[in-house]
């Protein structure tokens, strides 16, 4: 058996003794809760502190603090149980779970507390009693009781006093009364952390909310390092506790106190989502129209985050992003870590706190008061970026968002801006037209090499000059100004540099700019680049940001998907090293992104603090076939009309169908193989046709704010309700039992045969389903009726349902987009794609989030929960016997 010393912050893994190396103590405190040891550390401490010399202090009893996780094997127990409690005179252990949680502990202190006539006291862990702890104590129950309440309120207050009763009863002379414990203070279970705090009736408030629990362990060094931040910058913090954001009596007593002191922004510490499962609000559960920043305490060490990739691990990205995403948070960065100091030379014991860091609070308080700021502005005095992405860096692709118009969506901005109050320029500078957009982009300096194209005129465009990109770079972090000048050189050697600073690919009218994307670098390969995690940025992509930084109060990037958050650095929790984070730094930031991909839209949420707005999928309508293909379709139906009649001139169809195939290009997509005969072949590619022209295609793109109009909105329609909706079949269903068709044909396959008694033409389950689709389409025209009272019903509830879906849609991006820029709260939305059964996560215009709480756990998730619960429940009973 091998025996470790233990190390600061360290926990047990069962599988080795641990010494923890103090020496005896007066008093043993010994608790699981990191809090617990930190708030009972602090009291001894302030009690030493108190006293009136170093005598005194020398005479006051000894105390030692012990983690039960360093107490778990046997061996441990035995060891600390010989070396230091056998010469206590007072042992208090916090236990929660009961005695089960550390049986053979309990066991074993018992009896040498019994041996060694040292006063005992076992507590339950939270506030509800347990008869077998207090039948293991040895303590009067007014003692008992005392201590209890001491510890379960918590607070610096209650933990000297628990300090200075374990004090007195460790001085005690054989035969004394019990000294009387001091009352427990009570502690509110929602409260302001300095409520006498003077206030300033301009300033904007920026409540910081946070756990009781931080309270009562007196773990605030975030909170107030926090506070000071937000002080240093002007604002006026207001800490709040509270019992938890899911607590009605919470809620309550933060709609008092924001009605009296109304939040500008809010930043918010808590974990979890205050929504509930399957549902999401358009109001904010702080239930004011404010943003809510996400500050991160986070439980992982400052070391491993320094030296990790990752950011954070899965029970922070959890708790403290995925969760708190479902309401509508916009994630900033970890503000504090865990971290073990050497240990107390009051207890002996390495206590681990939240330890705040610098530069990562100022920058939360950073991007609060940019928030703060935007809502203070009015529209006229606002700074808007419209940034446009350019992938891959082509001119061809100049403005391309995956479905999303995003030239015509960019007027639609310009314009709702402006009907806003926002200073776009005078007519005509602003382009009024998708064209005039792109003609204007065009004429001056895009992602094309200025040293190839010479041709474009600069004048019209922004220019950062060297002095001001100097001042920009220099205050750049050491680790990214090194990498940058290791990859690009200096700025001279950057094509996009002029000799003298640079043109970017920005352009102004009034208060707004209107910009591309810059590249990621140069001479490289651009698609495969455009995602690389170790590419760092040159210097004309430094230049464009610091540019739309000091020129802008807020930016928008048009559509998916852009390469900011696709820079190297952590993949969330970012350090000042990480480029996202040094390159946009800390900006009110509104993101258009499609629906339907939540994964990409996550890295922008995650990494450079994005608020999304998603909107629409583009108009979708079915494939069909078309030119060769329907043509071919068209042999096909004629051969197999052809094999029982005219077996002859189905030969001879069937060599030209298949000569065809191989002509056309189509024996890969087929799958063909040199044994395949004639009849494998037109098998196989009658599936395929069925299945390629019953595909659901876009029918062009989608434009931001825009509802789409005419055949693209019914074929829309038709899509979103193809699965089923709310309590309504799948239409083509529907107005299949109305022909007497029984089969479910969208689960059949497409080219199957299926011929119907009365019904002629159709010789597949394709067929059946193309006749229906247009049918369907002509009841949604209006130019034919539904065959059945149940039909009519289901086409009714597509207008009354899923149609106003669609037009809500396209008011609330643009409005949710200027909600965003006054600097009040996005609500939160579900993500995903509409066509799969998924209405609910229309309508658009949502700060849309990746986790789907009603989908959570997944089938794998749940039966590796239960695997480890029932190994749990068989070693328990192994144990002791029954369960």
């Amino acid at each position: 058996m091998h025996l470790l010393a233990a190390q600061p912050g360290a926990l047990s893994d069962n599988d080795e003794a641990i010494d923890l190396e103090q020496s005896p103590g007066a008093i043993v405190f010994m608790s699981a809760a990191d809090t617990d040891l930190a708030l009972i550390t602090a009291a001894q401490e302030a009690s030493l502190a108190d006293a009136a010399n170093a005598t005194d202090a020398a005479e006051r009893p000894s105390l030692r603090a012990a983690n039960l996780m360093q107490l778990q094997h046997p061996m441990s127990v035995d060891l600390y149980l010989d070396r230091v409690v056998r010469y206590a005179r007072v042992v208090v252990v916090r236990l929660l779970g009961g005695k089960a949680y550390w049986s053979y502990g309990v066991e074993q202190l018992v009896a040498a507390c019994q041996a060694s006539g040292a006063a005992l006291a076992l507590l339950p862990g939270d506030d509800r009693p347990d008869a077998e702890l207090r039948g293991w104590s040895n303590l009067d129950a007014a003692t008992y009781d005392g201590l209890w309440a001491l510890l379960g309120q918590g607070g610096a207050v209650n933990a000297r006093a628990f300090v200075d009763a374990l004090g007195a009863l460790a001085t005690l002379n054989p035969g004394d009364p019990a000294p009387a414990v001091r009352t427990a203070q009570a502690l509110p279970e929602n409260g302001l952390l300095d409520p006498s705090a003077e206030t300033t009736p301009d300033t904007p408030v920026v409540p910081l909310v946070f756990y009781r629990a931080l309270v009562q362990a007196g773990d605030l060094a975030p909170v107030q390092a926090l506070a000071q931040a937000l002080s240093a910058r002007g604002l006026r913090p207001l800490p709040i506790f509270l019992k938890s954001l899911k607590d009605a009596g919470s809620r309550a007593f933060l709609a008092e106190t924001f009605a009296e002191a109304p939040p500008s922004a809010i930043i918010n510490f808590t974990a979890f989502s205050a929504a509930k499962p399957g549902q999401a609000s358009d109001d904010s559960p702080f239930g004011v129209d404010a943003p809510v920043i996400q500050a991160v305490l986070s439980g992982g060490s400052l070391e491993a985050w320094r030296e990790g990739t990752q950011g954070l691990g899965p029970r922070d990205l959890a708790m403290n992003v995925v969760l708190p995403e479902v309401d509508g948070r916009i994630l900033s960065r970890a503000v504090s870590f865990k971290s073990a100091g050497d240990p107390s030379p009051a207890t002996e014991c390495a206590v681990v706190r939240h330890q705040p860091l610098a530069d990562r609070v100022d920058w939360v308080a950073a991007l609060a008061e940019s928030w703060a700021r935007l809502r203070a502005l009015s529209p006229a005095e606002r700074g808007v970026a419209l940034v446009l992405a350019n992938y891959p860096n082509k001119d061809s692709r100049i403005a391309n968002g995956v479905g999303l118009d995003a030239p015509a969506s960019t007027i639609g901005l310009l314009q709702a801006l402006a009907g806003a109050g926002y200073d776009v320029g005078e007519a005509p500078a602003a382009p009024t037209s998708p064209e005039a957009l792109m003609q204007l982009l065009l004429s001056g300096p895009t992602n094309r090499d200025p040293e190839r194209d010479p041709g474009r005129d600069a004048s019209t465009t922004i220019r950062l000059s060297e002095a001001d990109y100097r001042a920009f770079f220099d205050q750049l972090p050491a680790t990214v100004r090194t990498a940058v000048e290791a990859r690009w050189g200096g700025p001279a050697q950057d094509p996009f540099w002029d000799g003298a600073g640079f043109h970017l690919a920005l352009h102004r009218f009034g208060k707004v700019l209107i910009g591309i994307q810059p590249q990621r670098g140069y001479h490289l390969d651009i698609e495969g680049t455009y995602h690389d995690p170790d590419l760092v940025p040159p210097h004309g992509y430094l230049a464009f940001y610091a540019t739309v930084r000091a020129q802008a109060h807020a930016v928008i990037h048009v559509g998916k998907h852009g390469n900011l958050e696709w820079l190297p650095g952590k993949a969330l929790a970012l350090s000042e090293g990480c480029f996202p984070d040094a390159v946009f730094g800390p900006m009110p930031q509104l993101y258009p992104f499609i629906v339907n991909d939540p994964g990409e839209g996550s890295q922008a949420k995650r990494r450079t603090a994005a608020v999304v707005v998603d909107h629409l999928t583009p108009p979708l309508t079915r494939a069909g076939l078309h030119g060769d293909l329907s043509a071919l379709e068209a042999d096909v139906d004629e051969y197999f009309q052809a094999a029982g009649l005219h077996p002859a001139r189905a030969t001879l169809l069937a060599e030209d169908i298949v000569n065809k195939v191989h002509d056309f290009g189509l024996a890969g997509d087929l799958g063909l193989s040199a044994e395949d005969g004639d009849a494998a072949v037109l098998g196989k590619l009658d599936g395929f046709l069925c299945d390629l022209k019953d595909l659901q295609i876009r029918d062009g793109l989608h434009i931001f704010g825009a509802a789409p109009q005419g055949p693209q909105r019914r074929d829309l329609l038709l899509a979103l309700a193809r699965p089923g909706f709310s309590d309504h079949p799948s239409y083509i269903d529907a107005l299949a039992q109305a022909e007497g068709i029984s089969a479910p044909l969208l689960s059949l396959d497409p080219g199957q045969a299926l011929s119907i008694e009365g019904i002629d033409g159709r010789r597949t389950v394709a067929d059946h389903i193309e006749a229906l689709e247009q049918r369907a389409q002509a009841i949604l025209d209006g130019d034919a009726s539904a065959p059945t009272e149940a039909a009519a019903t289901l086409f009714s509830a597509i207008e009354t349902v899923i149609a106003p879906l669609i037009d809500a849609s396209a008011t609330r991006e643009l409005s949710a987009s200027l909600q965003g820029l006054d600097g009040r709260f996005v609500p939160p939305g579900p993500s995903g794609a509409p066509t799969r059964a998924r209405l609910d996560v229309l309508p658009t215009g949502r700060n849309f989030f990746s986790v789907d709480t009603r989908a959570v756990p997944t089938q794998a998730a749940w039966r590796l929960g239960w695997k480890s619960a029932s190994l749990l429940v068989e070693r328990y009973a192994q144990d002791h016997g029954d369960w």
